[in-house]
């Protein structure tokens, strides 16, 4: 099997992780090129002593890591943007390895060993990292949050991490009639949206319906990621797993709230 076939099913992943630690779809698949276009130009030079998913989030974090933090997102080909100048204010306060630290393991599902060798730590100090991110992102951001989900004991589930996370719920939606009804009456600060929902209608277009009225942060759940980071439409920047850990949905929230202009502190 060639070195491509075996990155191949790891790219949709990897694309998941690339913009969340950016915050910008268009900025992430920039760096999830540019790890392609190394692979390519320097076949001999991939890990071949790690698993082949291990190997490419490496030569992803290499590219990262080599971009300097004022310019980040700008050297992957793309000049700053508003939202970027928003994160530098709390990267100020925030060290972008602790970030990486918790997406790596709470959203991506490395092990602190794995996340370690990622990020050029110890699994200890793994460990050191996902405590200092999410209590810095935790006194940042605080929001409300409307939850588009149809399962009610998810849809429960859901609610309780929101509400022990600091963040109020608007409400809990079932179809999209209702999800767009409830954003007018109280628009969120945040948007929790499941795919399929209780009549069929789409929570993609619910959100779409949301969006063209306000300007809010989506985080889609869904037991099938890899269908919605195929590069053939529009997609979501925050993306959770089904069935997904508290540890998963927090990081994905405090991420999406770090790059919302809504919760930048006084």
């Amino acid at each position: 099997m060639s070195l491509g076939q075996q990155l191949a099913p790891h790219l949709p992943f990897l694309r998941r992780y690339a913009r969340a630690l950016t915050g910008s779809q268009s900025h992430g698949d920039n760096f999830v090129r540019a790890t392609l276009e190394a692979v390519v130009a320097a076949p001999d030079e991939f890990p071949r002593d790690v698993e082949p998913r291990l190997g490419l989030y490496k030569t992803f974090q290499a590219i990262w890591q080599s971009t300097s933090d004022d310019r980040e997102g700008d050297s992957a080909g793309e000049v700053g943007s508003s939202s970027e100048t928003i994160a530098q204010s709390r990267m100020a306060r925030l060290t972008p390895v602790s970030r990486q630290a918790l997406l790596l393991t709470a959203m991506e599902g490395f092990s602190n060993e794995d996340a370690g060798y990622l990020i050029g730590e110890s699994p200890a100090r793994v460990d050191e990292l996902i405590d200092e991110a999410l209590s810095e992102i935790e006194r940042q951001t605080r929001a409300t949050v409307l939850i588009i989900e149809d399962e009610p004991m998810i849809a429960m589930d859901l609610e309780t991490i929101v509400r022990d996370l600091g963040h109020d719920v608007t409400g809990i939606a079932v179809t999209r009639d209702e999800a767009v009804a409830q954003a007018r009456e109280m628009p969120p600060g945040l948007v929790l949206a499941d795919i399929q929902l209780a009549d069929d209608s789409s929570g993609i277009d619910a959100v779409g319906d949301i969006l063209s009225e306000i300007t809010v942060p989506v985080i889609f759940i869904t037991a099938f990621p890899e269908r919605l980071l195929t590069g053939q439409r529009p997609e979501p920047t925050f993306l959770i797993t089904k069935p997904f850990q508290r540890a998963t949905v927090k990081a994905a929230i405090s991420q999406a709230l770090f790059f919302d202009r809504s919760t930048l502190p006084e």
